[in-house]
């Protein structure tokens, strides 16, 4: 008796989203980290009053949370949208390749003949409507 092939299906959209906003997340940690100990610190050498009254910690962890929220948001919703195709990736790229248009490289004089015989089909259209 043989197998059964097992089909792969990717991930679900809900997954995406969730992939899309904890890769956010991160990313968003990070540059909030970099942000704002780079804007504590330029405000404590210019001597004006550093974190603030809150302290470095609660300024620091402000910075990165809403940098976080914020990352995980829009990559959230960015990995459902370029995930929202209807075919598999592969299919779909073939899919593009089958629509994009062929530019034919042609002579002017083989440009000119296409041209004309297009207008001489037009006009017999025309004709034959009216």
């Amino acid at each position: 008796m043989a197998a059964v092939p097992h089909r792969y299906e990717g991930p679900s959209i809900w997954q995406k989203r969730k992939m899309g906003a904890l890769m956010g997340g991160g990313v968003g940690l990070t540059i909030g980290f970099l942000f704002g100990s780079w804007s504590i610190l330029r405000k404590a050498c210019r001597q004006s009053h550093g974190a603030g009254p809150r302290g470095f910690m609660a300024t620091l962890s402000q910075y990165m949370l809403s940098s976080a929220a914020t990352f995980s948001f829009f990559l959230a919703i960015g990995s459902v949208i370029r995930s929202d195709a209807s075919l598999p990736p592969h299919l779909e790229a073939a899919h593009l390749q089958l629509l994009a248009p062929t530019f034919n490289v042609r002579s002017r004089a083989e440009g000119f003949q296409l041209m004309r015989a297009r207008w001489e089909a037009e006009r017999g259209r025309q004709k034959v409507v009216s």
